[in-house]
């Protein structure tokens, strides 16, 4: 009986043994697999960033580098991108080269994005960000412009215009989020952006899954319109690099609670406001602009027929509210100076 309870106990420990070393080699591999992919994708970034070489100009502004353009001449009209984008998307839109004709256009790519820094030091809430832009705008000696955010830009816009309203003539609000809703999808995206964690993803995992969920992105986000041609000029390798999945994973964890934040001012807002949406947008919905419109008394309410990207889709009627709106601030200055 000893020696059949000895017999036991070793197959016991020889199972116990195989089991163990399956497990480290199982470790092993995937440790491996991440490995690869990390430089994998580390060097695919590197390729996307020489591939696509900064067009405009850098400034170092608070400590950080910041990637803009600056176009055109005339009343200044700053470009501030959504959550994902960067410059080449109003670029690709036409919209610079469109605006630049009669005015001084200033488009930046905001921290993490593009070719811009986003120091892990700060939490680039709207409000930080809008502290870094005015900087940028006063260092380069503008000091009234007509800002025109597109998507969580607008967020930017909003605080840069509530804390800087003397910097700021005019708004234009285009396919904005403005009141805190329940969405699933920002828990979900903003898992990049977990310490640790969220490192490892955006290193290995995120930027593939961003590869091949990329073409359900642009139904999104331009549905039901189809995407336009000009728009395989955005440089798509740019935006699934790791640094930029982690900028906007960080923004979509910022989002509901900035606005949040940000809801019991608008009413604050004393410059005349345009307001854009896309009737049939898929990633917000357009009650959030029906909703700002009755919160702001000077705002005008523009509904057109296009989903999220309305810039892209309805550049010419995005230049004439950009129009529409220089005339008011330009009337309301008239007013003001008479009285």
């Amino acid at each position: 009986m000893n020696f059949l309870a000895t017999g036991s106990s070793l197959n016991r420990k020889r199972i116990s043994s195989i089991e163990t070393v399956k497990a480290h080699s199982i470790a092993f591999g995937v440790v491996a697999t991440l490995a690869v992919m990390a430089i994998a994708n580390r060097h695919l970034a590197k390729k996307a960033e020489r591939d696509n070489p900064p067009k405009g100009r850098f400034m170092t502004v608070k400590g950080v580098r910041l990637h803009y353009v600056d176009q055109g001449s005339g009343t200044p009209l700053v470009l501030l991108h959504g959550n994902g984008m960067m410059i080449q998307d109003f670029q690709s839109s036409g919209l610079i080269d469109l605006a630049a004709k009669k005015y001084r256009v200033i488009a930046f790519d905001r921290p993490g994005y593009g070719h811009s820094d986003r120091p892990r030091n700060t939490i680039w809430t709207p409000e930080a960000q809008a502290d870094l832009i005015h900087a940028a705008l006063t260092k380069i000696g503008i000091s009234d412009a007509i800002v025109l955010g597109h998507s969580w830009g607008t967020l930017v816009a909003v605080a840069l215009a509530l804390k800087y309203p003397q910097s700021v003539q005019s708004l234009v609000l285009a396919s904005g989020y403005y009141y805190p809703t329940v969405r699933a999808d920002t828990l979900i995206l903003s898992a990049p952006s977990v310490p640790v964690l969220g490192d490892v993803l955006r290193h290995t995992v995120s930027p593939i899954l961003s590869r091949l969920t990329w073409p359900l992105l642009l139904r999104k986000l331009f549905g039901p319109n189809t995407v336009p041609s000009k728009f395989e000029g955005f440089p798509k390798e740019m935006a699934v690099r790791p640094s930029q999945i982690r900028a906007g994973a960080a923004e979509a964890a910022l989002m509901i609670p900035s606005v949040h934040n940000l809801q019991g001012a608008y009413a604050k807002l004393q410059m005349p406001v345009a307001i854009v949406v896309g009737s049939a947008d898929r990633l917000i919905e357009p009650e959030q602009s029906v909703h700002l419109h009755r919160d702001i008394s000077d705002s005008t309410l523009q509904c057109l027929a296009s989903g999220h990207m309305v810039h892209q889709t309805a550049t010419a009627q995005i230049m004439s509210t950009i129009d529409r709106v220089a005339a008011r601030s330009k009337t309301r200055e008239i007013v003001s100076n008479a009285a």
